[in-house]
């Protein structure tokens, strides 16, 4: 009885994502240029979360510095790019070079509690940002600029709609990819560090070994959302990676329900969508934003798609 109830459940949820499938499609269609602006900004951000959440959610690490990463993927494929390397092959760069930061930054800051880990990746995040803005391959306090558009299939990628699709199946893959993570033995290692580092390592866990992986995960997300996010805006400044930028992915997760893909992609999906609903009453809407967050907070303190407690 309880099989054929969970058959029905999972038919009907695959049902659901069919029909939010087919309206993000269609939605070009039908709307016009700021709606899909909108919509790929909420995209982006659900690759952003969708890589924090497997730091933060499932492993319990708290990871201050994203945008770091961000930063890092951004400015390897704009300075490559600009060098006359092919787009495609800059992601690789990014994804190397995430790769290596993520090793150095937690090799030796994952031994310690996540209380340190905040620290040093608030630090980093911060680091990362000045040091682009004095130097002089990241273009200085100015940033690049003029980052060539990439070709896919001999079609040149610069109107909204190919951001806007490129964007979606971006997510599309994210959602795979931390779905197969959290359903394999490296997901379920990573829930038993979170919920109890010293009951993991007394099972015979390498917590730090998979506390850096998750962390490298996370950060791969990062560098490849950057990536994208150079060839979309054709400029980099060292402004869009502020602490701001880390804390709001991290306000995301943690509003949607930390541990849950659901979750994650809500939280992005308000993010991006809540200022633009409320545009019309100006600076006083991030206040507004504020308020109703401290009040989700206060009644629904588990995130607005929590994990569910077996």
């Amino acid at each position: 009885m309880n099989t054929k109830k969970e058959n029905v459940t999972v038919k009907i949820k695959f049902a659901v994502l069919g029909i939010l499938c087919l309206l993000v499609v269609v939605l070009p269609l039908i709307s016009d240029i700021y709606v899909m602006e909108v919509m790929t900004n909420a995209f982006f951000y659900m690759i952003l979360c969708l890589g924090l959440n497997i730091t933060v959610g499932y492993c319990g690490l708290l990871n201050l510095g994203n945008a770091a990463f961000f930063a890092f993927g951004a400015y390897t494929t704009g300075i490559l790019m600009k060098m006359g390397i092919s787009f495609w092959l800059t992601i690789p760069a990014a994804m190397v070079i995430s790769i290596i930061v993520a090793c150095i930054i937690g090799g030796p800051t994952l031994k310690l509690r996540s209380d340190y880990l905040a620290i040093v990746t608030l630090g980093f995040g911060e680091i990362t940002r000045l040091m682009a803005r004095n130097l002089e391959i990241t273009g200085g306090a100015s940033g690049l600029v003029g980052i060539p558009r990439p070709e896919f299939l001999g079609m040149k990628l610069y109107l909204n709609i190919h951001f806007y699709y490129t964007f979606f199946i971006l997510v599309i893959l994210g959602v795979i990819i931390a779905h197969r993570l959290l359903r394999s033995r490296f997901g379920r290692a990573l829930e038993y560090i979170r919920e109890d580092e010293d009951a993991a390592e007394a099972m015979g866990i390498n917590t730090v070994k998979f506390k850096l992986l998750a962390y490298i995960v996370g950060s791969l997300f990062a560098g490849v959302a950057g990536s994208f996010y150079a060839i979309k805006m054709t400029a980099v400044s060292p402004e869009t990676f502020l602490f701001t930028q880390s804390a709001n992915v991290l306000l995301a997760v943690v509003l949607g329900g930390m541990g849950k893909i659901q979750g994650a992609l809500l939280g992005a999906f308000v993010l991006a969508l809540f200022p633009e609903i409320f545009r019309g009453i100006g600076e006083a809407r991030m206040l507004f934003f504020g308020i109703v967050l401290v009040f989700i907070m206060i009644f629904r303190p588990q995130g607005l798609w929590p994990e569910r407690k077996s």
